[in-house]
């Protein structure tokens, strides 16, 4: 099946990039290699995008420690959601259209690497007890997977890792806006700015 349509091939064609873009097609693959694994496994965040069943897109970024997102097999990943605003539009567009799409960058490597495929939710997935305070855990089966050309990758440098991704070893600071913003009914029950003994931050 070609991984492309009708608007991609109008704009090859306007564009005299169609031979390109055959041959460029050889590097989608509905697996994950041995490589793409170490790169995704060793990545601290990356881009989703979603859409809900009119079409209507959401791109989100999420973020963690190395080894947040999990290679499972050759056309699984895993990977946790954390505390948030509590609007789940990414999430929200995964239950009702589970087709998404990933980028893993990592801007110090210059390197990228996309993946497309169906997501799937689960509140008791087996996973969550290896994630703290993880709410539910998120599998993707890859359809495809495909490095990206990195040329337009910007080089920074790690400065520091967010503070607010949860860890076994620390307790997980509330963002400040939690407190400036929302009164106590609003927050969820349960909710770590709910106890005044954790610490405020406003940024991690």
């Amino acid at each position: 099946m070609s991984v492309y349509h009708e608007g991609s091939r109008s704009l090859q064609d306007a564009f005299d990039s169609r031979r390109m873009a055959d041959r460029m097609s050889s590097t989608v693959r509905p697996r994950i290699k041995d490589d793409q694994r170490e790169f995704i496994e060793r990545c601290d965040m990356f881009f989703i995008a979603t859409a809900d069943e009119q079409g209507r897109p959401q791109c989100n970024y999420k973020g963690g420690e190395p080894g947040f997102v999990r290679v499972l097999d050759e056309t699984t990943i895993a990977f946790p959601n954390y505390d948030g605003n509590g609007m789940f539009f990414s999430l929200g567009n995964a239950l009702v259209n589970p087709h998404v799409g990933l980028l893993f960058i990592n801007f110090e490597e210059r390197r990228r690497l996309r993946l497309n495929g169906v997501a799937s939710l689960d509140r008791e997935d087996p996973l969550l007890a290896e994630y703290p305070e993880a709410q539910l855990i998120v599998r993707v089966h890859a359809e495809q997977v495909f490095p990206n050309c990195p040329r337009y990758i910007h080089h920074y440098k790690l400065v520091e890792r967010s503070r607010f991704v949860p860890k076994s070893d620390c307790q997980t600071p509330v963002p400040r806006w939690k407190k400036q913003q929302l009164e106590a009914d609003d927050l969820p029950a349960g909710d770590p700015a709910l106890d005044p003994g954790r610490e405020v931050v406003w940024k991690g």
